[in-house]
């Protein structure tokens, strides 16, 4: 069920990382990709209904969607390396050209989509080749320690010596307040040239405003170690595994929930609060991601919902293929040099266009996968990674 002997293929995995294709999808949709504006004509029913959906689905996935696809980034970091292992090969220097095509993809992506994630995993990718060498109980222990935010925990000490502070806003939001100009304007160009200047800027100080290089780092490290482990197959061990999982992030994710939802009036210095802020709803992602990752798997091999979850499969099999595909129609879609639906869609519409978008993209990669081995960017990065060899 959880796996295909002729390919080697781990179809939990390519279902778990379609879901996250999909949730991710969804997000960017209500979101206009990045370019936030809420229209005013509505009428009033949709804008509550637009508040439900917005809260609903930022609940459910923001913060999760992306640290699953790290997660299982790391795992197929593993699987790739252990392959060429068995073969007596190292994969080190593949890996290290692959993160360099990696962040090629991104550049084109970032062209369309300031909020492109591909650029910052091929940069911290890398750090996976020295730290792959350690033993097990040395890489659970540096995952651990990204994974607590060690600088965040360091600014909210020192707002704890000097907790009347004034600190301002983030520097990020300065230049996500310019992007304004160019995505609602209708030059492609200045969209493009916008997105890869100053929207870079922007999304690489939000990332490290808000820990996100430490938590990728120790999400990858995770993936990795499961790999080691082989939780990702199918055995009455990891299904024993994956409810304690289940119930024990669902134990944890609740009080740092709560506590991340009430703070101001628990702390009053705004320094050690904003802080807080940031360490609690990272740590609240992580728990939440790992119940969505255990649940997932627990229903994945019960035969009643694996068929319905398995249609995902076909997505996360071309998760880059995805990942930029949609990036582009957004693009088109939203902002201000193709249709500029951003003027008139609130987080209802742009819920449905997510879920057209997904459905669309099911079909497609369905019909794909039926008839060829890799889908379109795959199939490029594939060839382009053994490239001087005879592997095809």
């Amino acid at each position: 069920m959880n796996h295909s002997p002729e390919t080697g293929r781990l179809h939990l995995v390519d279902a778990l990382r379609g879901f996250a294709i999909a949730s991710i999808m969804l997000l960017h949709n209500i979101e206009h990709f990045d370019f936030y504006y809420f229209p005013e004509n509505l009428p009033a029913w949709m804008k509550a209904s637009d508040a439900v959906i917005w809260e609903v689905l930022f609940f459910l996935f923001s913060g999760k969607s992306f640290a699953m696809f790290a997660l299982l980034f790391g795992l197929t970091f593993f699987i790739q390396s252990d392959n060429q292992a068995k073969k007596g090969k190292n994969f080190s220097g593949r890996f290290a050209w692959r993160m360099v095509l990696l962040f090629g993809f991104g550049m084109i992506n970032s062209a369309f989509f300031q909020g492109d994630i591909l650029t910052i995993y091929a940069a911290i990718g890398l750090l996976l080749i020295p730290l792959s060498r350690l033993p097990d109980r040395y890489v659970l222990l540096v995952a651990v320690f990204l994974l607590l935010q060690p600088l965040e925990i360091y600014h909210f000490f020192a707002a704890m010596q000097q907790p009347q502070m004034i600190t301002g806003d983030p520097l990020s939001w300065t230049y996500f307040g310019k992007s304004t100009s160019y995505l609602s304007g209708d030059s492609f160009l200045a969209t493009v040239t916008g997105n890869l200047t100053n929207g870079r800027k922007a999304v690489l100080l939000w990332n490290y405003e808000n820990g996100r290089y430490f938590i990728i780092s120790g999400l990858f490290l995770l993936g990795l170690l499961a790999g080691r482990k082989k939780l990702f197959i199918w055995s009455e061990q990891n299904s024993r595994i994956r409810k304690r999982t289940l119930v024990l992030s669902f134990l944890i994710f609740l009080p740092l929930f709560f506590l991340h939802r009430n703070l101001e009036p628990l702390i009053e210095s705004r320094a050690m609060r904003d802080s807080a802020a940031i360490l609690l709803s990272s740590w609240a992602n992580l728990a939440f991601m790992l119940v969505l990752v255990s649940g997932f798997s627990l229903l994945f091999q019960l035969p009643p919902f694996h068929r319905l979850l398995n249609v995902f499969a076909p997505l996360g099999r071309m998760s880059l293929t995805n990942y930029v595909l949609q990036s582009v129609a957004g693009a088109v879609i939203y902002y201000g040099f193709g249709l500029g639906l951003y003027q008139y869609t609130g987080a209802t519409y742009g819920l449905m266009i997510g879920i057209l978008l997904t459905l669309v993209f099911v079909v497609f990669c369905t019909w794909w996968s039926r008839n060829f081995r890799f889908g379109p960017l795959e199939g490029l990065w594939h060839r382009a990674t053994w490239i001087g060899t005879d592997k095809k």
